[in-house]
């Protein structure tokens, strides 16, 4: 075979293994693009002899094919603490054949800038600086025997290399092997999620060094195969989608492509769903541990919590790919389908990637980590220590779950660590360091809608129980998920059917227990009551007193020695517990409730009664969200905001029906977005003349509140100024007693609308007999 000389008849191309100037710094790889493994040409693992991994390239050196040479110096790298990529090729201008390579460090040459704004405007996410210019580099020909010769070998680096513990992550000793995937396909199948996969590797391998790819590289292995796995029945789920919002434009649905435009991941959110997080979309639950699916895939839920402590739904994905981006574009559509309403806190899964997209999309809102999954990790991971000492998880579970006060609850760690000498235990110190965000004593400052401190948020997995399983199609799994909204709103129902139709049995002579029995559901009224009666059981102490503020000491008869602190101010009628109940369940506390009898408050003032746990939780009466504002002509600017939505979707709803009714909707806006802006010109007022908007300024002589023109004197304004006092308070009069009229009859409607219910209730339950 003959070759063109090579320094001037020989093309040059240059090329990228990979890490191309957009690729994230392969030396932290918890920031890294998902981008695959990469293998051979040929498809094939190449493995080197035990004589040559322990060789130092030479000039001279021989291999047999190019490929033998990159896996050569590819496993040098490795044993050096470097990693490799393709820099250069010559090619023959005869043929097109590769006659020359270049395999150098991966920091070798200069990156180019990339953070400049783009076409569209948009500056790009700032990189760590990868490339360095490093020199090592090894240059290989090939010979007319076929074979190809080390020409050249650069072996000094300008910068420190990878300890052997580190090595791992560069980029081009990543691969996922044969074997690997043969395990990962079986514990996919099984169910266990990235997590738990490499958990199983690593104790496989005997270390994550010997695992030879990170996490991420096991979430895109997983999802390439989700997608082969699911083939066609995605159509099913999105002809499906496509019809639903055909039917009713108020159902959601949304998909996300990766980046080779495949399938990637699916939200949706019926009508119901999103009208639910109106009312309860204080507290939400995100689970992606629900795999029991024919795929294996994360079927997860976004859930809450209804009035009567059911779980509610509010929107479910379908989750191709797990990686941070996607859950990101996740929760940001999600947050479009509830209105732009970020809720109060979120309950999640154990997740570093999870936890860094809700950083990203809801930074306002306070995340904790599911502690069941939590204990449930630990069975695997405190597996040995279980088995060896019998006592040790109880005593793990009282310590997290009956700690009263921070400083309890890290003494008693430390105490519990120690005593079994688990202070090095890497995951005991993982969940340690997260500690603020999954220990409940130090999340009782937040609304998350429990009983307790100590229940078991095991409401996450719950809401398909009993209707999806290993063996469910994309097919079925619709006809299941239609079940299990059914199935859960006849519990609903049946429970308003419970709470409407059965009186409790008042256990105390108080008109407050009375009080709470007419307002909140049956299940909310027995905690109530619960916590009402154990007040017989406890006192309360003054310990001081500054006129403003008293601070009470309460305690149960014979426990002085376990007592919470109460703060009443007086005047508010407000009161604190170091205890924390009502922040965190909306529920007051047996020691507020003592403070309260010994302080002779009869009733629960309004603003402990949370209408989320009231009879009335679902009620159209959108304004009566808070009563006090409707008594004092005040509206907040969330209730002004629903009321407006709500009438502005009534267009919508009825404007998409046909093109009479639409072009009629349009000019309604139209004509409403007119006064808008003339009114926010004006300071918020019209002009009325005679009982008409004008949007001129002038008016004819008649009664107009204000002319534009012609100045008038001082008396003529004192007069007017009066004059429009006096109609404004005779408007505000008028307006108060329409408010109570409109308060008092939608009231009536939502009585009516819950005995229907009852009635339907009832006529179901007849049929069924």
């Amino acid at each position: 075979m003959e070759f063109e000389p090579l320094n001037m008849e020989n093309e040059v191309i240059e090329f990228d293994m990979g890490l191309t100037d957009d690729a994230v710094d392969i030396e932290h790889p918890v920031d890294e693009d998902d981008h695959e493994m990469l293998e051979s040409s040929t498809g094939r693992e190449l493995y080197i002899s035990e004589a040559d991994m322990n060789l130092e390239p030479y000039e001279g050196m021989e291999f047999e094919s190019e490929e033998a040479a990159k896996a050569f110096y590819n496993s040098y790298a490795r044993r050096v603490g470097f990693s490799t990529r393709v820099s250069m090729s010559r090619r023959s201008r005869r043929d097109g054949a590769i006659i020359q390579r270049s395999f150098v460090c991966a920091k070798e040459g200069f990156r180019s800038e990339k953070d400049r704004p783009g076409s569209d405007g948009k500056v790009k996410r700032p990189r760590a600086v990868t490339r360095v210019g490093c020199k090592a580099m090894l240059v290989v020909k090939i010979q007319e025997s076929g074979k190809w010769v080390v020409s050249g070998f650069e072996k000094e680096h300008n910068h420190e290399l990878v300890p052997p513990d580190k090595v791992h992550c560069l980029r081009s000793h990543r691969h996922v092997s044969g074997s690997a995937k043969s395990l990962i396909d079986t514990l996919q199948g099984a169910g266990i999620g990235p997590s738990g996969i490499m958990s199983v590797l690593i104790k496989e391998y005997g270390g994550i060094t010997n695992v030879g790819f990170t996490e991420r590289d096991c979430r895109n292995y997983m999802r390439s195969s989700r997608q082969r796995t699911l083939g066609g029945d995605t159509q099913i789920l999105l002809d499906y989608l496509k019809h639903m919002h055909a039917q009713n434009p108020a159902f959601f649905y949304a998909i996300q492509g990766d980046e080779d435009q495949c399938l990637s991941n699916i939200f949706w959110a019926d009508p119901k769903a999103r009208s639910n997080y109106t009312y309860f979309g204080d507290t939400v639950t995100f689970d992606t541990t629900y795999r029991s699916n024919r795929y294996r895939l994360p079927y997860a839920p976004f859930t809450g919590v209804n009035h009567h402590g059911q779980p509610v739904l509010f929107g479910c994905a379908l989750l191709v790919n797990e990686s941070e981006a996607s859950f990101v574009w996740l929760f940001k559509t999600w947050l479009t389908a509830m209105s732009g309403r970020a809720p109060v806190s979120i309950t999640t899964d154990h997740d570093r990637v999870i936890r860094s997209a809700v950083t990203q999309v809801f930074p306002e809102t306070r995340h904790r980590f599911c502690k069941w999954h939590i204990f449930k990790e630990g069975q695997e991971k405190l597996s040995h220590v279980y088995l060896e000492h019998p006592t040790f998880e109880a005593e793990f579970h009282k310590c997290v779950n009956l700690a009263e006060s921070i400083e309890e609850f890290e003494s008693c760690w430390m105490s519990l660590i120690d005593r079994y000498n688990l202070r090095e235990h890497d995951w005991l110190q993982a969940i340690f360091n997260a500690r603020r965000q999954w220990v409940p004593v130090y999340l009782r400052d937040t609304f998350f809608a429990e009983m307790s401190i100590a229940q078991r948020n095991d409401s996450m997995n719950s809401y398909f129980d009993g209707y999806v399983n290993a063996s469910t199609t994309l097919q079925l799994l619709i006809k299941q998920y239609e079940k299990a909204l059914e199935s859960r709103y006849e519990k609903e129902v049946k429970a308003d059917y419970d709470t409407m139709n059965t009186a409790p049995v008042l256990k105390t002579p108080s008109p407050m227990e009375k009080q709470a029995a007419e307002l909140y559901t049956k299940k909310l009224f027995m905690k109530f009551q619960e916590e009402l009666v154990e007040t017989l059981t406890f006192m309360a102490t003054k310990m001081e007193d500054d006129g403003l503020m008293t601070t009470y000491r309460v305690a149960k008869f014979g426990e002085d020695h376990k007592s919470y602190i109460v703060r009443l101010n007086v005047l508010e009628m407000k009161a604190t517990c170091s205890c924390q109940m009502f922040e965190f369940s909306g529920l007051l506390c047996r020691h507020i409730l003592t403070v309260f009898r010994v302080t002779n408050v009869l009733t629960l003032p309004s603003h402990y009664i949370l209408k989320r746990w009231t009879r009335n939780a679902k009620s159209g009466v959108i304004l009566e969200e808070r009563a006090s504002d409707l008594l004092n002509s005040r509206e907040s600017i969330t209730v002004r905001y629903n009321n407006l939505r709500q009438e502005a979707l009534k267009y919508v709803d009825e404007g998409v029906k046909n093109i009479e009714i639409y072009n009629v909707a349009m000019g309604a806006l139209q004509e409403a977005a007119k006064k808008v802006a003339f009114a926010k010109k004006n300071g918020g007022k019209f002009l009325l003349v005679n009982g008409t908007n004008r949007e001129d300024g002038v008016t004819d002589g008649s009664q107009g509140h204000w002319v534009s023109g012609q100045p008038q004197t001082q008396d003529e304004k004192d007069k007017k100024i009066q004059q429009l006092s006096r109609e404004l308070d005779r408007s505000n009069h008028k307006c108060e007693v329409y408010r109570a009229n409109l308060l008092a009859v939608l009231k009536d409607i939502e009585e009516q609308k819950l005995q229907l219910s009852v009635k339907v209730q009832n006529v179901k339950l007849g049929m069924k007999e």
